[in-house]
């Protein structure tokens, strides 16, 4: 172990003030504040209540590129879409959910309620390390009264609250970086007591995170820089612990890939070949080059982001919000943006929340103003981050969950058969809820070789009536249909001429997102 080094003694090159002074309060700060350990299960009841709120639909990619892949691993069913035809997802994030759904099955726990809630509760687990970990990386940089208000921001924020504990890789990406950052020494200068070795746990968690998230690479270009330019043995470094530990973290990524496509595939070429070479990413739509910084990032962050610049202002730091600004910028360029892409910077950003709450708060003894000061910020912080978290959570889009875990439970007593989806492509989770081996059809989108071509998902939505008389020509009825209400006020008479009744709706949303207002959806049976 390095010496100990408090973080009252900070290297003045990056600028870091000192919040506490004397050796007394230094001693009295680490006899004063819980150990990890308990941090840890503070953060883990935390994070585990947390998913069981989470029960809305936010983006496909939490069901269709994770459980659903895991899924078919696992019980030898389920759907794969374009991507995995194209080779440019790898299998790695899936294997985790793959290990869980297998011990669920060894245990005959695979009912609706556990294929349903495990997986959130596995993500919650893994979310909670990255609570740990910024409350320690804090710790490290500012001290114990710092680290207890950037956990306040890190739990209370509700993008964290509303994304953390989704089965998205970007949740699991957001983890890996918190931890790889937590042993760079050079973000922390001089510091901390970091185990020896410590950076080559960051460059394996790095590694990680670019092999689950290849776009990762953002961030690690950037912290790569400074640890090169301020390392005193740049050769050791990136030949003895950047290239071993790369080529080992590579190398069992292609062989987990290679076992599960059946072929080497180099997923990092091939997405890079598809998202920055091609730009065929931007068949997902596209957003001004501003968005991150004038709508995506200030939504997520929210009512926190003046405490994020003046945190910023006062500890005088320049590498993190290098960082925040440089992923920023970089994601800016793309054509295709979505909220989740920058999630793994916003820990970062809720850090320097944390730091001028803070500093607000060893404020308040100096005067009364200061003390109300602080009173009303923790207050209006609440007040706007907590009914936001809970009505995301828990109202916003929660049709798609709701009508799939009805029908996984009817399709367990036996009440369906098979269910037609008619509704934009990948709008409701799939096999992984439903959980039973029966045919189902949705509305392809995969993009097209060609450009102008509609998919099957905007033909059906430009003309529901013209595309099902099409397709009504040829199909075997399904016994279950589901539509958003927006659809089925074109296709009630096509439906009930069908020998099709409504037989549940479920509420889904009180605005719209991208398409029309979604405001329910329906269920219909054949009889």
């Amino acid at each position: 172990m390095r010496k100990r080094t408090n973080a009252a003694d900070v290297a003045q090159g990056d600028g870091v003030p000192n919040l506490k002074s004397s050796q007394e309060e230094r001693k009295q700060e680490a006899n004063q504040f819980p150990s990890s350990r308990k941090i840890f299960l503070i953060c883990l009841v935390f994070r585990m209540t947390n998913s069981l709120f989470v029960q809305t639909y936010f983006n496909p990619d939490e069901h269709w590129q994770a459980l659903e892949v895991a899924h078919r691993i696992t019980f030898g069913y389920g759907h794969l879409t374009w991507e995995w035809t194209k080779g440019i997802r790898s299998y790695l994030h899936p294997m985790l959910f793959a290990l869980l759904y297998k011990l669920l099955s060894l245990l005959h726990l695979d009912t609706p309620l556990f294929m349903i809630k495990s997986p959130r509760l596995l993500q919650s687990m893994l979310s909670a390390f990255g609570d740990l970990y910024m409350f320690k990386l804090s710790h490290a940089m500012y001290g114990g009264h710092v680290a207890q208000w950037v956990l306040f921001a890190q739990l209370t924020n509700w993008f964290m609250f509303y994304c953390m504990t989704r089965t998205l890789s970007n949740s699991l990406e957001t983890v890996l970086t918190v931890v790889s950052l937590y042993y760079w020494p050079s973000l922390r200068s001089k510091m901390t007591d970091l185990p020896l070795g410590s950076r080559t746990w960051g460059l394996v968690a790095a590694g990680l995170a670019c092999a689950i998230r290849p776009t990762s690479a953002i961030i690690w270009v950037y912290v790569g820089v400074i640890e090169l330019v301020g390392s005193h043995n740049r050769l050791k470094f990136v030949f003895l612990e950047v290239v071993p530990i790369g080529c080992i973290v590579v190398g069992v990524t292609l062989i987990v890939d290679r076992l599960m496509y059946g072929s080497w595939v180099l997923v990092p070429l091939n997405f890079l070949k598809f998202n920055f070479l091609s730009s065929r990413g931007d068949f997902y739509g596209t957003h001004p080059w501003h968005w991150y910084f004038t709508q995506g990032f200030t939504v997520m962050i929210f009512t926190f982001l003046p405490f994020m610049v003046a945190g910023i202002i006062q500890s005088k730091n320049r590498k993190l919000p290098g960082l925040i600004l440089w992923v920023l910028a970089l994601y800016s360029i793309l054509g295709h943006k979505e909220f989740r892409f920058v999630l793994p910077v916003l820990p970062i950003a809720l850090l320097f929340s944390g730091y001028s709450l803070a500093t607000l708060s060893q404020q308040k003894s100096k005067n009364s103003r200061s003390f109300w000061k602080i009173k009303a910020a923790v207050f209006f912080l609440l007040v706007t981050n907590v009914p936001m978290a809970f009505y995301m959570s828990m109202v916003h889009q929660r049709g798609s969950e709701d009508v799939m875990n009805y029908l996984a439970k009817e399709a367990n007593h036996g009440n369906v058969k098979s269910i037609l989806f008619l509704m934009p492509c990948h709008a409701t989770p799939y096999y992984s809820t439903l959980h039973h081996n029966i045919p189902m059809r949705f509305l392809d989108c995969s993009p097209s070789e060609m450009k102008g071509i509609l998919d099957e998902s905007d033909r059906f939505i430009m003309d529901p009536i013209g595309f099902m008389s099409e397709y009504a020509e040829k199909w075997a009825p399904p016994s279950h249909i589901v539509v958003f209400d927006t659809e089925e006020k074109h296709l009630k008479d096509f439906l009930l001429s069908h020998s099709f009744k409504e037989i549940k709706r479920f509420f889904h949303a009180h605005f719209k997102v991208d398409r029309d207002l979604q405001a329910s959806v329906a269920v219909y049976m054949l009889f």
